[in-house]
């Protein structure tokens, strides 16, 4: 790339949405997305009567709460460390008003920082990247099932009806410890995120995720997600958040400068 190349940026536009499903009466999801700050969660709380709706919200009102900060990693820091927080907080909850009953949420959350995006996450909400067609899991379950898959003692098709499926090893709440994945990932224009809980991907197979990923905006994208989980019979609640990335407007003051040293160079 020359000197005088202005490289466009990204604008990451997105849509979230979160549904009861077809058979719960209680949504113990939430979501988070704030594009004006580039940072995305979903939470999907556990504990039922609505204890885990408490666990999922603290979560997000507390990220929803961070100052925005321009470094990548002093974001991650800022996130990770409200979390460990959070665990806490929830842990103090359930001694005090459940009698020490467990609660807690999952979490997947999405930062971006010009083209480098973080994922930091515990449970079995997901994060993926749809590039050129594909589609990439950025996260990895914190599940009972993918420990034995990662093991070789069970096959992805026997752990898609696996009785211990929704047993998860990692949460928000669970534990006196709460540790975090982070993956750091590049990003590039036309590259689609979509951040779910287990409502949509144990309501929609992937390859019939994949072709409503390049619908044109991702409002649409979520509208027909949800709507073919809800038609699938969701069980669960779904929550759904897609970030794309579109081209950018390139600042006046950067085309002058590459003006201006082309003008320099002839």
């Amino acid at each position: 790339m020359s000197d005088t190349t202005v490289r466009r940026p990204i604008k990451w536009n997105s849509f979230a949405e979160s549904n009861v499903g077809t058979v719960r009466t209680i949504n113990e999801d939430s979501i988070l997305a704030k594009p004006e700050t580039s940072l995305w969660a979903i939470a999907d709380g556990m504990g039922g009567y609505e204890a885990g709706d408490v666990a999922s919200s603290l979560i997000v009102k507390t990220l929803d709460e961070l100052a925005y900060k321009d470094s990548l990693s002093e974001i991650v820091n800022a996130v990770e460390d409200t979390l460990i927080d959070v665990n806490h907080r929830i842990l103090e909850y359930a001694d005090i008003m459940l009698d020490g009953r467990m609660l807690g949420s999952t979490v997947v959350s999405l930062i971006i920082r010009g083209r480098v995006g973080a994922c930091i996450w515990a449970g079995d909400s997901r994060l993926y990247r749809f590039r050129n067609g594909q589609l990439q899991q950025l996260s990895r379950d914190h599940s009972h099932v993918e420990e034995l898959m990662s093991q070789g003692h069970i096959t992805p098709e026997e752990a898609a009806n696996h009785p211990d499926s929704n047993v998860i090893t990692r949460a928000v709440g669970a534990h006196e410890e709460l540790y975090l994945d982070l993956n750091v990932f590049n990003l590039q224009v036309g590259d689609t995120l979509l951040l779910c809980s287990d409502g949509l991907y144990n309501a929609i197979k992937q390859p019939d995720i994949i072709p409503l990923l390049s619908l044109p905006t991702p409002e649409k994208i979520v509208k027909e997600l949800l709507a073919t989980a809800l038609k699938n019979g969701a069980s669960d609640n779904v929550s759904i958040i897609i970030v794309k990335g579109e081209p950018g407007s390139v600042p006046a003051q950067s085309r002058a400068d590459a003006t201006e040293n082309m003008e320099e160079k002839a």
